[in-house]
């Protein structure tokens, strides 16, 4: 595990947490990969990127965790947090779906 980021979900019942944790690249035949898991409220989901070495194998996962959070129902209803609402997830994002940062995310990385 390279950490772990814990977010925040609006339910009915309350908030529930939501960690986020990238796992340390590895070495796959000829290339990277590192797997991460969202602990979505509805069950635990995993995922993995792969990349040229370990370094492009953490950049994507991280903007796929970014995809990920962005793109959930939970932040199109306003659901999801860390910190203040609003105010992102410090996670980064492609270039074609930055126009869906917001707070510091968008000040820092839009």
């Amino acid at each position: 595990m390279i950490g772990t980021r814990t977010l925040k979900v609006s339910l009915p019942t309350g908030e529930q947490d939501v960690p986020v944790t990238p796992f340390e690249p590895e070495a796959a035949r000829t290339t990277w990969r590192c797997r991460y898991e969202i602990g979505w409220p509805e069950g635990p989901k995993s995922f993995h990127a792969t990349g040229f070495d370990a370094l492009q194998a953490v950049d994507l996962a991280m903007q796929m965790i970014g995809a990920e959070l962005y793109t959930s129902a939970y932040h199109q209803q306003g659901r999801l947090r860390w910190g203040k609402a609003g105010e992102g997830y410090g996670f980064p994002l492609t270039p074609s779906l930055r126009h869906l940062l917001i707070g510091d995310d968008k000040r820092f990385d839009g």
